[in-house]
């Protein structure tokens, strides 16, 4: 199983931008479909953005397309997402999810390797 720690979390007004970074480790980093997922207070954890194992396909929630991007970087055992453009509805915990040859898992019971999560606050 691959291990993984969430970093780049932080506070941010409407219209901002952060990039959260995702440290895998414990395994062969390439094998993995990789995702993001968040989980806003007193909802359930919902699918953010995915990159697929091979090949580099990536896919993205409604909610979020066209201001989060998703990246790897398999010479670093990185997963990277960009946020910008920001919104309050946005603020949640987000978790890194990894799974071994996926192209798309945007269900969180698929994923079988989670971070311990890092909290974005976006404020007005």
């Amino acid at each position: 199983q691959v291990q993984l720690v969430e970093s780049g979390g932080g506070s941010v007004q409407v219209g901002g931008s952060l990039r959260l970074s995702c440290a895998a480790s414990g395994s062969t980093f390439s094998n993995y479909g990789m995702g993001w997922f968040r989980q806003g207070p007193l909802k359930e954890r919902e699918f953010v953005a995915f990159i697929a194992w091979s090949g580099g396909k990536t896919f993205y929630s409604d909610s979020v397309k066209g201001r989060f991007t998703i990246s790897r970087d398999n010479a670093k055992n990185m997963v990277y997402l960009q946020m910008v453009s920001l919104k309050l509805g946005d603020t949640a915990v987000y978790y890194c999810g990894a799974v071994r040859f996926r192209i798309l898992a945007n269900d969180s019971r698929d994923i079988t390797s989670w971070g311990q999560g890092t909290q974005v606050t976006v404020s007005s």
